[in-house]
């Protein structure tokens, strides 16, 4: 992919959108739960990090992330709990797709297309603003 990229310092958003398999929501459920707890304790550049569910299908959700910086992501990616989910979600659900919103490093457009996680870019206008004194 050939897409705008920054140096990595700013914040940007991530969407992993999951399609779960019939029968196994709840063992999916259990799996997300676990990595939540360990994303929490062990990555500060991980800012905001939540699991949603489509109120109109159960089995599609959405991990919603916002990083402080692209290095920040690189971490998460491989963050043995991380990598540890990743590997258990192939036999829970039927699809796994990316969406990064905001310009990231090239290395972090790099690392999702080596992971082959299809990936949807969608990087930074010239219209907006990000408040970075507070991601210091």
């Amino acid at each position: 992919m050939t897409a705008t990229v920054s140096d990595g310092t700013n914040p940007f958003i991530l969407l992993a959108r999951i399609t779960v398999s019939p029968g196994k929501l709840n063992a999916y459920l259990d799996l997300a739960a676990g990595v939540d707890a360990e994303v929490e304790a062990s990555e500060p550049g991980m800012l905001f990090h939540n699991f949603d569910q489509d109120s109109t299908d159960p089995h599609k959700l959405v991990w919603s992330e916002v990083y402080r910086q692209s290095d920040d992501f690189l971490f998460h990616a491989d963050n043995p709990p991380v990598v540890d989910y990743v590997g258990k979600h192939a036999d829970l659900a039927e699809s796994f797709t990316i969406e990064i919103y905001g310009t990231v490093s090239q290395v972090v457009i790099d690392k999702i297309n080596d992971l082959g996680v299809p990936l949807q870019y969608f990087p930074t206008t010239r219209v907006g603003f990000v408040r970075s004194e507070r991601f210091a």
